[in-house]
C-alpha cells in the first residue's frame, strides 16, 4: 500500500439489482467499472462470512465461510445451473433497503435447486472439480458443513443445546453424523464452492481492471459458530460449553456503559501450543480472497477487555494479554508478508504502536473523530497523518459524514464551514477533499458520503442490536457525474494510479494552470512532503506563486 491510490466502502449486500439483496453478479462488475471510471484503486468491503443473530457480519457461524446470500442467481444461471425462469422475480424487493427474510428464503431455495442440477449427468464434467475446491478447503469446510446440517436437524446454531454426544464430538458421534447427513453436507460444501467460482470470477475482473479488494477480519467469532464448536479449547469456555467471558470495550465513544459484544474470549495459551494453526489457516483463507484485509479492533492483539458472560453491561471488565508479537511473528514465517491494515482507533497503547512498526502495518485514522476532537477543544488541526496509514471519512460504525455535521452544535458546524471554506451544501465533499488530499498513502470514502446520504443511510449503530446492515443504494445512484466529479478530485489530490498519471494533466477552461501532472507531483515529493505539507496544500500554495506571477 505505497503506492497514492484511494477507493471506495460499499459492502456487496449493499450493491443496487432487482434482488432482496446485493449479490456477486453484474452489479458488482458495474460498481468495478464505476471505480475504474471515478479514478479509484481499492474496493473496500465489510466482512462477507454468513451473517449472525440480526444480520451482523461481525458475528458470523464461520471465520473462513462465505455468505450464501451474495451467490449470484444470475451466475448460476450462466453456468447453467439454473434457468432464467427458475429465478422469476422476487416480490418483496424494498427499494434502498436489504430484505434479509425474503432474500434468505428465496435464495437458499434457488441454492437447492442448482445443487439438484449440478447432480445431473451434464454436469458430472465439473464433479473433479467440485471435489478438488472441497480436499483443498477441507480444514475449515468439513466441519462448516457438518455444523450446518446438524444446524438444520436440531432447529438452533447454539451447540450447547444439542445431543450430549454432538455438542461434545465424541468421535463416533461424528461419524454417525457425517454418514447420517451425507446429502446436507454435500449440500452445503457445493454452495461454498458456488462462493468461491463466483468469487474468483470477481477478483479477475477486478485484477484486469486494476482494481483491489480490501477485506476485514473480525477479531471475534460468534459462540454460535463451527469455529468454537469444533475447536472450544481456543476459547475460555465453561465445562457446559458457554462462555466464562465475553468480549467487549469499556465506555468509549460510542457508548457510555461500553459495548457488551457477547463474544468468546480466545485462549492465547492454547493458540500458542498450536503455534496459531487456526488463525493462520483463517488469514490463508481471507489473504487468498482479498489483496489486503484489515484487522478489526486490532489492540484485542495486545490485549483484550473480557466482561463476566452474566454481566449486563460492559462497565466492570478487565484486560487480558492476546497474542501480541508471538503471534505476528508465527503468521509472517507462515504466510510471508502481512497485507493488513490495522483498525487501532480509540484507546490504543505503546504495544500497538510498537507492533504496528514493528510489522510495518498501517492505522487508520477516521476525519469525523478528527475533526470532531478538534471543533470541541478548539485544539490546533490534528498532525499530518503517517505515509503509511489509511484514512477513511467514516466508517461503517459512524454516522455518515451529512449525519454527522447535521448533528452538530451549531457553534462547532460554524467552525468546520470556516476551517474548510465550504458552506452547508458543499460540507460532504469538502471532507471527502479532506481525506484525499491527506499525505496517507491511502484514502476510503464511504459510498454514503459520495451521495451526500443522511443518518437514513448509516450502516450501524454501536450498541443497538436491531435495524442494522440494511443500507443499500438504489438504482442508478452511482451516476456517470458522480463518477467524473470523483476523478477530477482523485486527480487533483494526486491519486490518480501511477499508470495514468501521464494522461492526468488536464485543466479546466477558465485555470490558467493544469490541476496537476507528473511533473507537479514529482516535485511536491522533491519540496512538499518532506515539509509535512499534504499535496494539496503543497499544490495550493504553488498555483497562488503561479497565479500572482501571471498578474
Amino acid at each position: 500500500m505505497n503506492q497514492r491510490a484511494s477507493g471506495i466502502l460499499l459492502h456487496p449486500t449493499s450493491l443496487a439489482n432487482a434482488y432482496p439483496i446485493g449479490d456477486l453478479g453484474p452489479a458488482a462488475t458495474a460498481f468495478v467499472d464505476f471505480l475504474v471510471e471515478s479514478g479509484q484503486h481499492w474496493w473496500q468491503m465489510l466482512p462477507i462470512g454468513p451473517t449472525g443473530g440480526e444480520n451482523s457480519p461481525y458475528q458470523s457461524p464461520s471465520a473462513f465461510a462465505g455468505n450464501p446470500l451474495l451467490v449470484s442467481p444470475d451466475r448460476l444461471v450462466e453456468q447453467g445451473l439454473l434457468s432464467r425462469q427458475e429465478i422469476g422475480l422476487p416480490i418483496s424487493v424494498v427499494d434502498g433497503n436489504v430484505n434479509y427474510p425474503e432474500a434468505a428464503r428465496w435464495k437458499m431455495a434457488l441454492l437447492k435447486k442448482a445443487f439438484e442440477h449440478f447432480g445431473e449427468q451434464k454436469h458430472f464434467g465439473r464433479q473433479s472439480e467440485f471435489d478438488a475446491f472441497s480436499k483443498a478447503e477441507s480444514y475449515w469446510l468439513e466441519d462448516f458443513s457438518l455444523f450446518s446440517a446438524i444446524q438444520r436437524k436440531e432447529g438452533t446454531a447454539d451447540w450447547t443445546r444439542w445431543q450430549p454426544d454432538l455438542r461434545t464430538r465424541l468421535p463416533d458421534a461424528v461419524i454417525r453424523a457425517q454418514k447420517y447427513f451425507a446429502d446436507d453436507i454435500r449440500y452445503h460444501e457445493f454452495v461454498q464452492w458456488q462462493f468461491s467460482v463466483q468469487w474468483k470470477e470477481l477478483r479477475t475482473y477486478c485484477a484486469s481492471k486494476g482494481i483491489q479488494l480490501i477485506g476485514d477480519i473480525p477479531l471475534f467469532v460468534a459462540h454460535h459458530s463451527a469455529d468454537v464448536w469444533a475447536h472450544p479449547e481456543l476459547f475460555k469456555l465453561n465445562t457446559d460449553g458457554n462462555p466464562a467471558v465475553v468480549a467487549g470495550v469499556p465506555p468509549d465513544y460510542f457508548s457510555k456503559t461500553g459495548q457488551l459484544w457477547g463474544l468468546p474470549v480466545y485462549n492465547w495459551e492454547a493458540l500458542h501450543a498450536q503455534n496459531y494453526r487456526w488463525w493462520i489457516e483463517r488469514l490463508r483463507t481471507a489473504f487468498g480472497r482479498f489483496d489486503v484485509n484489515r484487522l478489526d479492533h486490532f489492540i484485542g492483539f495486545v490485549r483484550t477487555y473480557e466482561v463476566p458472560a452474566t454481566a449486563k453491561t460492559a462497565l466492570k471488565g478487565q484486560y487480558q494479554p492476546g497474542g501480541g508479537a508471538a503471534f505476528f511473528k508465527a503468521i509472517r514465517e507462515a504466510l510471508g508478508s502481512l497485507p493488513l491494515i490495522a483498525d487501532d482507533l480509540g484507546a490504543t497503547s505503546p504495544e500497538v504502536v510498537t507492533l504496528l512498526d514493528q510489522f510495518q502495518i498501517p492505522g487508520t485514522r477516521v476525519l469525523q473523530f478528527e475533526f470532531g476532537s478538534e471543533l470541541q477543544t478548539n485544539s490546533d488541526p490534528p498532525a499530518p497523518h503517517p505515509l503509511k496509514s489509511v484514512v477513511y471519512t467514516g466508517t461503517h460504525d459512524n454516522d455518515t459524514t451529512a449525519g454527522w455535521y447535521r448533528k452538530l452544535p451549531g457553534r462547532q458546524r460554524k467552525a468546520l464551514q470556516k476551517k474548510l471554506e465550504a458552506n452547508n451544501l458543499e460540507i460532504v465533499w469538502a471532507i471527502i477533499r479532506e481525506a484525499l488530499a491527506s499525505q496517507a498513502n491511502t484514502a476510503i470514502v464511504l459510498a454514503q458520503d459520495l451521495l451526500e446520504l443522511g443518518s437514513e443511510a448509516r450502516m450501524n449503530f454501536p450498541g443497538i442490536a436491531k435495524g442494522n446492515w440494511g443500507w443499500r443504494l438504489k438504482d442508478g445512484a452511482l451516476t456517470r457525474k458522480l463518477a467524473q466529479r470523483l476523478r477530477s478530485l482523485t486527480i487533483e489530490c494526486g491519486r490518480l494510479k501511477t499508470g495514468e498519471l501521464s494522461s492526468a494533466a488536464r485543466c479546466q477552461k477558465d485555470d490558467p494552470m493544469p490541476r496537476i501532472a507528473k511533473r507537479d507531483y514529482e516535485l511536491y515529493e522533491q519540496r512538499g512532503r518532506q515539509n509535512g505539507q499534504t499535496y494539496h496544500d503543497w499544490l495550493q500554495a504553488e498555483r497562488e506563486i503561479k497565479l500572482e506571477a501571471i498578474r
